[in-house]
Parts: structure tokens; C-alpha cells; sequence
């Protein structure tokens, strides 16, 4: 990349959600190596302070703001924080996300409920609080998504059913804020080499590993590519976006291909235990 194309975001204030770790803290390095003054939330602020000490360290402005994305208080506080701090908004990227895996009956009410609140309620509000200083800005929303929001899992019910709603409630806010000038995009990945299913790999169904595993500087690059054109959607392996969209068109063909593609995916899931293991 050029020094220019890593300027891209020159000046401008990007608040990152889930920014601790994984796809969120990717991104937020991505951003600022690209002139971004980089508003970091999550709920951990150890790990908060460490990566914006490590940004700050290579020259970079960064903000640590914890936060709690299913508290309502606590995103007005991030968004007031983030516009007295960075002087302007450009970019929200609704990162943070939470999974409890397993079949319905065996999650508590809470757990549901918790996955609900952070996975599709929180981006929701969050574009709203967040809405006024885009406008003025003329910025960006990127959604992280998933692949289950293309086609439902097994054993991620839940997590599904708000994935797809954050896809749906991207495509109708892309439409609905274009006379604005705010772009709005989603990102939908499959499996991500983060602590997200790393660290809870035998609850992972064996479906998910039938797609090729992606890194998270992967996933961050479609949200900052995401962030400068507006596209809608991107998606990460393309094929895999592709084959989840004939599989829900097609429901008695993803039925036939599940025992497929589990096989194949519990092949991949023993490698990548084994990796861990050693």
C-alpha cells in the first residue's frame, strides 16, 4: 500500500466497538496506521489500555473508553466521550458481538436475552446516538456480521436470528441514510481465527469449519475498504457467501449437503484442535 492509500483516514475519529481484541483491535491498527484518531470500547479496559498504549507507542492517537454495549448509559457516555475527545465522528464500526452455543433448551433465558441486546440491539442504538455527528460528517457505518446471517445454524439459533437482523437492518439504513450521504455497509465472515470460537472450539458446530478459515487483519480489511467506498456488503470467503445464500433460497438442498459438509468441517475442526494443542 501507497503512503498515501494509508492515509485514507487522515484526521478523522473512528469508534471501534469490541476493539479489544480480535477483528475490533485488527481493524483499530488498520485505522490509525491510516491517520484515524481511534476510539477504542470494550468492556475490558486492561486490555483496552494495552492496545491503545500500543498504538500510541508507534505514534498513533488512540482513546481506552470501557464500555458496556448492552447498557444504555454506558453508550451515551462512549459517544459523548469519543466526539469530546476525537472533535468529530467519521466512522462507527459495530464490532462487539457474544455467542452462548448449544441448543435452545439448554441456555438460560438471560443468555438469550444477552445475545440479543449486545449482537442487535446495541448497533442499532449505537447508529442512532451516533447518527448526528455522521450526517454532519457526511461518515460511515460498517456492521460486523457473520455468514449465519445468510443462512441459519444449527445450535446457534439465537446468534443467527441476530446476525440476519443486523444484515437486514444494514441494508434498509444504506438505503434510507444515502440522501444523507452516510454510507452503510455490513461485513459477513465466516469462521475467524479469534478467541470468539478459538477459545470455545469444541461448542463450535462442526458447519462452521466447512469454509475456510480467515485471519482477523482479513476481516479488518473489508471494514476499512467498507468504510471508504460504502459497498454494502463484503464478504469473506466469497464462495462461502455465495453457497449460504443458495442453501437458504434452496432449503432442501442445504439439508442434503449438511452431513457433507459436517464431515468436512469436523475434519478441519481436528486440525485446528490439534494446532492448539500443540
Amino acid at each position: 500500500m501507497s503512503d498515501q492509500g494509508k492515509r485514507r483516514f487522515s484526521d478523522q475519529t473512528v469508534l471501534i466497538t469490541g476493539a479489544s481484541t480480535g477483528i475490533g483491535a485488527a481493524a483499530a491498527r488498520m485505522f490509525a496506521a491510516e491517520g484515524a484518531k481511534v476510539v477504542l470500547a470494550a468492556r475490558g479496559r486492561e486490555a483496552l489500555d494495552a492496545l491503545a498504549s500500543e498504538l500510541r507507542g508507534a505514534g498513533h492517537q488512540a482513546e481506552a473508553v470501557p464500555t458496556d454495549v448492552a447498557d444504555m448509559g454506558s453508550m451515551r457516555r462512549l459517544v459523548d466521550r469519543t466526539v469530546e475527545w476525537g472533535g468529530r465522528l467519521d466512522v462507527l464500526v459495530n464490532n462487539a458481538g457474544v455467542n452462548h452455543r448449544g441448543e435452545i433448551e439448554h441456555l438460560t433465558p438471560e443468555q438469550l436475552a444477552q445475545i440479543v441486546q449486545v449482537n442487535l440491539t446495541a448497533p442499532i442504538v449505537l447508529c442512532r446516538l451516533c447518527l448526528p455527528h455522521l450526517q454532519a460528517r457526511r461518515g460511515a457505518i460498517v456492521n460486523v456480521a457473520s455468514l449465519a446471517g445468510r443462512i441459519p445454524v444449527l445450535h446457534e439459533a439465537t446468534y443467527s436470528a441476530t446476525k440476519f437482523g443486523l444484515r437486514a437492518f444494514t441494508f434498509a439504513l444504506a438505503e434510507e441514510l444515502q440522501p444523507a450521504g452516510v454510507r452503510v455497509s455490513v461485513v459477513s465472515p465466516g469462521p475467524v481465527d479469534t478467541g470468539f470460537i478459538m477459545s470455545d472450539l469444541d461448542s463450535v458446530p462442526d458447519l462452521v469449519f466447512s469454509q475456510p478459515m480467515s485471519t482477523a487483519e482479513q476481516i479488518a480489511e473489508l471494514v476499512l475498504e467498507c468504510a471508504v467506498d460504502g459497498r454494502v456488503e463484503r464478504m469473506r470467503p466469497a464462495l462461502g457467501g455465495r453457497l449460504a445464500t443458495l442453501g437458504y433460497l434452496f432449503p432442501a438442498l442445504r439439508r442434503a449437503l449438511i452431513p457433507m459438509m459436517e464431515r468436512k468441517g469436523r475434519a478441519a475442526k481436528q486440525r485446528y484442535a490439534g494446532r492448539r494443542s500443540s
